[in-house]
């Protein structure tokens, strides 16, 4: 009769922690660099000159192209080696960000932003792979991935704060500027601090699987975009069916490749794609919402970008300990509990801002705020986690990078859904508190954006301008109570799924849980993960 022994996995020391602490500065600039131009529109506006069209881009590409190669780079990362491809990518997004800090005209900005979503997309999924094979204990890769996720919004509402910072100080262009001093600290450290992995069996790089990825996300995020910007017409649905079908053929294209880019099979593993859809839906309701949080507090409430910008950064400061916390409790109860009770937070925290009125007290909007930030940030870190553990070492970087375009995809459906909804209840509301005599050009204005009303009412005696202006807070305000209404109710439908589908389910790697990882021939918490080559004296 033969026994299986358990060998507990190693655990981490002081080199893997102090190596997450570097790679907590790529995701820190990548998160921020999707926020970090709010401010700085009118400054470089007013130095470069650029058309409606190019603004648009300016702002834009940096997201589209870092969402269209995510999948690419994380499978490039699995096959050429994660640390190769991290440091390459920081030295692509320095000098990038200093081609974009000195650009001489919009055109260059725009080939600069586009280079720094190239650097980006290769930074992201390295990062948390290499968390994946930093940290093998299950329990510190929790905690770790908690760091990370906190990290990444973190990231993204300390750009506006930082942005507002520099500008007042410095020219625009620094806002780039930042990003170089931290990539070259990351060149150093990387090589002495980070070890090498990368799949020996991955085979030959599929090219066309790259190619359909590219064009699948792309102009899914973009006609997304577009239709949560201008509402539904015949060019951005039309760019959506064309991403649609390419998804369709990607997919196609992984089945039947002799060396596909992504194991297919990570989706049939209990737990994974519900993960990957539960971070889905949790940015749905961060990205849906933030854009209307941003305008209140400027618009409604009427304080400054810079002001606005800080009492924004509030509820990160204060939910910053979530994602250890909700680690934490994993270890103590069902993660299924854990992530319901996340939605279920978040779901609160949306239900009291559909009371928010435009003189509600400050309070009022920064702890309802932290209560559904909270409950999100547990939700993401616990959804990170066990993605991660649950796919193979030697497809981490896929698996990264699947989770990361399940985000970017879930941040613009936010956008479009929930946006199109307050858009139109505003809309509604508007169409019959315009003063009569008014011009159609100026009606037309006043109902589309309430900074158009703001413009609109400015150019109007005293007091038609401010009944105007005070109807279209108030429009805009019933039109994020409905926003948020339809948060809390997906929020809702995501706790009962993560019960449903997640209930039971428990990490490889700890010792008396199963591995349900279903990897044939991996031996539960083994040290030395099958499959992966570990390359370099770092490594463990």
């Amino acid at each position: 009769m033969s026994f299986t022994t358990y060998t507990s996995p190693p655990s981490a020391g002081r080199r893997e922690w102090t190596a997450l602490a570097v790679l907590l500065l790529p995701c820190l600039l990548v998160s921020m660099d999707v926020s970090v131009l709010y401010f700085a529109v009118p400054f470089l506006t007013a130095e470069l000159e650029p058309s409606s069209v190019q603004q648009l881009w300016i702002l834009d590409v940096y997201g589209f192209v870092l969402a269209g190669l995510l999948i690419t780079m994380g499978a490039l990362g699995d096959r050429i080696g994660r640390r190769r491809l991290l440091l390459s990518g920081a030295l692509l997004f320095g000098l990038a960000s200093g081609v974009a800090a000195y650009a001489q005209s919009a055109e260059m900005l725009i080939a600069a932003r586009a280079l720094l979503g190239i650097g980006g997309a290769t930074l992201m999924p390295s990062t948390l792979a290499l968390i994946r094979n930093l940290f093998h204990d299950a329990k510190q890769r929790g905690k770790a991935v908690a760091i990370w996720s906190s990290a990444m919004m973190g990231g993204i509402a300390v750009g506006p704060v930082l942005s507002g910072a520099l500008l007042e100080h410095f020219w625009w262009g620094s806002v780039f500027l930042i990003n170089t001093p931290a990539m070259v600290l990351l060149l150093v450290c990387g090589p002495l601090l980070l070890p090498e992995f990368k799949n020996p069996a991955a085979g030959r790089f599929d090219l066309p699987g790259s190619l359909l990825s590219l064009l699948a996300m792309l102009p899914t995020v973009y006609g997304i975009k577009e239709i949560a910007r201008d509402g539904l017409a015949l060019r951005p649905v039309l760019v959506l069916v064309a991403g649609l079908l390419a998804a369709a053929a990607f997919v196609y294209r992984q089945r039947t490749a002799r060396h596909p880019m992504l194991d297919l099979e990570l989706f049939r593993r209990r737990g994974f794609s519900v993960s990957v859809l539960m971070n889905l839906l949790a940015m749905f309701a961060v990205v849906g919402c933030a854009v209307f949080f941003t305008q209140y507090l400027q618009s409604v409430r009427g304080m400054s970008p810079m002001e606005a910008a800080l009492w924004n950064l509030l509820p990160t400061l204060a939910v910053g300990g979530m994602a250890p916390a909700a680690a934490a409790l994993a270890q103590r109860m069902d993660r299924a509990h854990v992530i319901a009770l996340g939605f279920v937070i978040a779901a609160g925290g949306f239900l009291w801002l559909s009371w928010l009125e435009p003189g509600s007290a400050l309070w009022f909007v920064l702890v309802a705020s932290s209560v559904y930030a909270s409950g999100l940030v547990m939700v993401m870190s616990l959804g990170n986690e066990l993605a991660i553990g649950l796919a193979p070492p030697e497809r981490a970087g896929s698996a990264s990078a699947l989770l990361e375009s399940g985000t970017e995809l879930g941040g613009a459906l936010g956008m479009a859904i929930l946006g199109s909804i307050g858009s139109a209840v505003y809309h509604a509301d508007m169409g019959g508190a315009l003063p009569a005599g008014l011009p159609s050009a100026a009606s037309d204005t006043a109902r589309e954006t309430l900074a158009g009303a703001a413009a609109v009412a400015a150019q109007l005696p005293d007091r038609a301008g401010e009944a105007l202006l005070t109807a279209a807070r108030s429009a805009f305000t019933d039109g994020l109570q409905t926003a948020v209404l339809g948060a809390a109710a997906v929020m809702a439908c995501a706790a009962v799924l993560a019960l449903t589908l997640l209930r039971g389910l428990r990490l490889p790697g700890v010792e008396g849980e199963p591995d349900v990882r279903g990897v044939a021939g991996t031996p539960q918490g083994s040290a030395a993960p099958a499959g992966v080559e570990a390359v370099g004296p770092s490594a463990p």
